[in-house]
């Protein structure tokens, strides 16, 4: 496997699809930096998000998961209680290769700041918004930017395509809109 450059990841968006919208390079500009890096792709967050909350002493559980647990706040930012978290998407929607695996890590500007994003790899032949959650590990509320730069992504080309894909597979979260829940 190998990471995959700016210029690979590029030609892929605009040819292929894979991400879109694409921004063809880095921009910042008072926000959050978001777009084309030199070996990967700094996604942004949507306006969408889903606070955790504990209101109605819902339990959480991936075999069984209650939307009691969670408040819709849409805006241009989200306050994430102490000790607490949020899922979001991403703006772009992607389109991952069947011989490209994709990596997410956390921004260091959230990170400096307490704020962890998580997101699960992105195998191949998957497509979707991808839905990330924000931990604030702090004492204290965290803010988040909706339309800035969130984590980036990293993608790794094997050597041949896979013998099955995760669209071979039926995937359950294969061609996600929007925040997606845990899905048993």
């Amino acid at each position: 496997m190998a990471v995959m450059s700016d210029k690979w990841i590029r030609k892929k968006a605009l040819e292929d699809g894979m991400i879109d919208p694409f921004v063809d390079r880095q921009k910042r500009d008072g926000a959050i930096s978001f777009g084309l890096s030199s070996y990967g792709y700094d996604a942004r967050v949507s306006s969408e998000f889903k606070i955790f909350t504990n209101v109605d002493s819902a339990i959480v559980d991936p075999k069984d998961f209650s939307t009691q647990g969670f408040v819709d706040r849409p805006g241009d930012v989200c306050i994430i209680p102490p000790n607490s978290f949020a899922l979001a998407r991403t703006v772009e929607y992607f389109r991952i290769p069947r011989d490209v695996l994709v990596i997410c890590l956390g921004k260091s500007t959230y990170a400096r700041c307490g704020i962890i994003v998580n997101v699960t790899p992105l195998e191949p032949g998957w497509e979707g918004h991808v839905t990330l959650e924000f931990s604030n590990t702090t004492p204290l509320p965290a803010k988040i930017y909706a339309n800035e730069g969130a984590c980036q992504f990293l993608f790794l080309q094997g050597n041949e395509p896979c013998e099955v894909s995760y669209a071979d597979r039926a995937g359950k979260y294969m061609g996600q809109t929007g925040v997606t829940l845990p899905k048993l």
